[in-house]
């Protein structure tokens, strides 16, 4: 026992020692244009040890042992910081002020979960960035269709003469073979239909990432074609935001959205809402709307927790009502007799929840657990055949990310589901279904050095009914100079079957025999991309060349026919479809000089089908172009235009190309911003090339629609920054 003593006191000295022979360094960081504390600000000392992050306030302390540090401070969106200090201080008191720098032209990419800068990430991805965005949302504020189709090797088509039903559609392909997501978490189902990018307002996102290609390796099915990845704002620390619009377009449609944001801090939140209604256009006067009746409301507010520096929780909530009607202008007057009969009404209300956390265990380890869930109603009536039904998503996910050297692993599992319950009335052979599955995925980003960049990814989905699926990916990033990059990669995809197919009327649903679940198998997909993209940046400006190559197969295609006594049944084709093709563009900004061009060359064929080879709908050239200037701080002016060539319709038939231009000038004063636009300057119509009507009235069908039916639309938007 007296022994023991002397050991207890060595042992409690050494400590001492070790202890006084580190010092506590204070800290605040804050943002150079602001002047407001910045949170969540990595903190890393001598390559990482110690580490810390800065608390909601901008402070930090950590312990640093005696002797010279480096000390560095990094945060997404910023120019990195260093620090160099000897310890122990000769004033152990002072608290150091760091101010950081926004960087210019910096965009981070969420779709990989790495949260890379776009220049870093291996696989190729198209951003529409927070400026192109809140931009649109003077433009189009009801919806990011327009926005959309302004990006090489995407095409947006409406679909419906009557209910105005529009696709996205990528590399040739149709809408269905594209996978929409909202935050990283699947945003609609099969039921919604072609409503999707209709029912997304502009006002409330940070910015819309494509990622084209066979990726099902990401998110799981549907991802044939390529992603979109729709980004949320989120609250900016002592950065306080409202915004009213106001917006009236000469087609009678008018807007009036809300955003609010604010973060303060342990808590912040957005908020948007909107309402749209759009009366009833007979543009080209037959009777029958070019554009049906659509009342929107639209809510949509997310709340953020930020107990600590390490963890972040938001919860969102949001509920659309829609209404479309479309058909008969007497019918859509309110007059109802035995010669005006024809109309499609399409009611839908969806509510959605969804929860993100995010652990930020320390400098190389962090957490992630998301999810989401929605009930989307919706009520078809026509004349002739009514039907109700409610679907049921869910999507979870819980990941986990982690630096090792040169690798960046990140592992994770993710349930998805879909169900479908039909309600009354109801007229249909439409069977209830309740699909989902459970997805185990692991992706490695390989730094092997600062030229070569290595990405793998490998997913398991296994489905309730259709089984497993195998899905590898792969992407490099070779830095040839400091100015020329290029990437290859591949992937493979898949898209469970669904009846709810754009290119069926809603009034043919009764006919929709259900799918044979042994008979039909899921579609599946390869696809190889090669890009090489040429930047160089200067004191007033940039240039940005890319050209890029793809191919994609998809085998056991999902087609549609129909038996002798008209029912519409589904099977799976014998030969595949193959689309390939080229984009091109140039992107040059210069003092108040902005220009973009565009080339998409794309070829699709639907090889089972001999007679009728080429998807329709997919344009074999298209060209966009842009030109924008900033006259002074106040004005703004641009103006855009596409040259979309020959399209191949269902029946063979070739259609003419067509021109589609707009202008825009914006005037900024004080609190507001004005924005007057023109759509379709030239006034090209489909229905100025051919009557698309086909009798009889009191039951219509229409022809494929190849080109806008709306005619050239003026609007004016007024937002004030309150």
């Amino acid at each position: 026992m007296v022994m023991r003593i002397p050991v207890l006191l060595l042992i409690a000295i050494l400590f001492s020692l070790n202890c006084f022979s580190q010092k506590i360094f204070n800290c605040v960081v804050k943002d150079a244009e602001t002047g407001q504390p910045l949170s969540n600000v990595s903190i890393l000392a001598n390559g990482g040890h110690p580490f810390t992050a800065t608390r909601n306030d901008g402070t930090a302390k950590m312990l640093m042992p005696n002797g010279r540090a480096s000390i560095l401070f990094t945060a997404p969106g910023f120019k990195i910081q260093t620090l160099e200090l000897v310890f122990p201080l000769t004033n152990p008191d002072t608290v150091f002020t760091i101010t950081m720098e926004k960087e210019t032209d910096v965009v981070i990419i969420y779709s990989f979960r790495t949260n890379s800068r776009l220049e870093k990430t291996p696989t190729r991805t198209e951003v529409l960035d927070a400026e192109k965005v809140t931009e649109e949302s003077s433009i189009k504020s009801s919806h990011i269709a327009n926005l959309m189709n302004d990006v090489t090797g995407v095409h947006v088509q409406q679909t419906s003469a009557v209910t105005n039903h529009t696709e996205l559609r990528i590399q040739g392909l149709p809408g269905r073979y594209t996978q929409l997501l909202r935050d990283g978490m699947p945003l609609f189902g099969g039921y919604a239909g072609s409503f999707s990018i209709l029912q997304v307002p502009p006002l409330d996102l940070h910015q819309i990432e494509i990622v084209k290609g066979s990726n099902s390796a990401l998110y799981g099915g549907g991802a044939v074609a390529g992603l979109v990845n729709i980004i949320s704002k989120k609250p900016i620390q002592g950065k306080r935001e409202r915004f009213l619009l106001f917006n009236q377009s000469t087609l009678r449609e008018s807007n009036l959205h809300i955003y609010l944001s604010e973060k303060a801090g342990k808590v912040g939140y957005t908020f948007f809402t909107g309402a749209s209604y759009q009366r009833q256009e007979d543009v080209n006067n037959d009777g029958f709307s070019d554009l049906g009746r659509t009342e929107s409301i639209f809510i949509h507010p997310t709340f953020f927790f930020y107990p600590n520096e390490k963890n972040t929780i938001s919860l969102g909530i949001s509920s659309n009502y829609d209404d479309r009607i479309g058909g008969d202008m007497e019918i859509l007057s309110g007059y109802y007799n035995n010669f005006h009969q024809f109309f499609i009404q399409n009611q839908t209300f969806r509510n959605t929840v969804d929860i993100i956390w995010e652990n930020t265990i320390n400098s190389t380890d962090k957490f992630t657990l998301k999810g989401t869930t929605s009930s989307f109603n919706r009520n078809i009536s026509t004349a002739v055949f009514g039907m109700k039904a409610k679907q049921l998503s869910y999507f979870s996910e819980a990941s986990y990310s982690k630096k090792i050297t040169k690798h960046h692993v990140i592992a994770g599992m993710n349930l998805t589901g879909e169900n479908l319950d039909k309600k009354l009335p109801d007229s249909t052979f439409i069977t209830d279904y309740n699909h989902f599955a459970v997805g185990l995925f692991l992706q490695d980003d390989w730094r092997i050095n600062s030229k070569l960049t290595i990405e793998t990814g490998f997913r398991t989905d296994f489905h309730n009914i259709y089984k497993a699926f195998l899905l590898p990916r792969f992407s490099v990033l070779y830095k040839m100079s400091r100015r020329l990059t290029l990437r290859f990669g591949g992937g493979i995809g898949y898209r469970i079957p669904s009846i709810f197919t754009s290119d069926i009327d809603e009034r043919d649903y009764r006919k929709l025999l259900p799918l044979d679940s042994i008979s039909i198998r899921p579609e599946r997909s390869q696809g190889l991309n090669l890009a090489i993209n040429y930047h160089r940046s200067r004191d007033k400006g940039n240039i940005t060349f890319n050209q890029s190559f793809f191919i994609t197969n998809i085998q056991d295609p999902i087609i549609n026919d129909t038996t002798m006594n008209g029912r519409i049944y589904f099977h799976n084709a014998a030969r595949p479809v193959v689309t390939y093709g080229s984009e091109t563009f140039l992107q040059l900004h210069h003092n108040a000089l902005e220009l973009y061009l565009g080339y998409a060359y794309t070829v699709a064929k639907k090889l089972y089908d001999p007679a009728h080879l080429y998807v329709s709908l997919s344009p074999r050239n298209k060209l966009t172009g842009m030109i924008s200037y900033q006259l002074s701080k106040k004005f703004r002016t641009s103006v855009e235009a596409t040259y979309t060539s020959q399209q191949y319709l269902d029946n063979g038939i070739q259609t003419p190309s067509y021109p589609f231009a707009a202008a825009m000038i914006r005037y900024d004063v004080g609190h507001f911003s004005f924005v007057l636009n023109c759509e379709n300057i030239f006034d090209y119509r489909q229905t100025n090339e051919e009557d698309i009507l086909i009798p009889p009235v009191t039951d219509p069908r229409f022809k494929q629609l190849w080109a806008p039916i709306d005619g050239r639309v003026v609007n004016l938007s007024i937002k004030i920054r309150l």
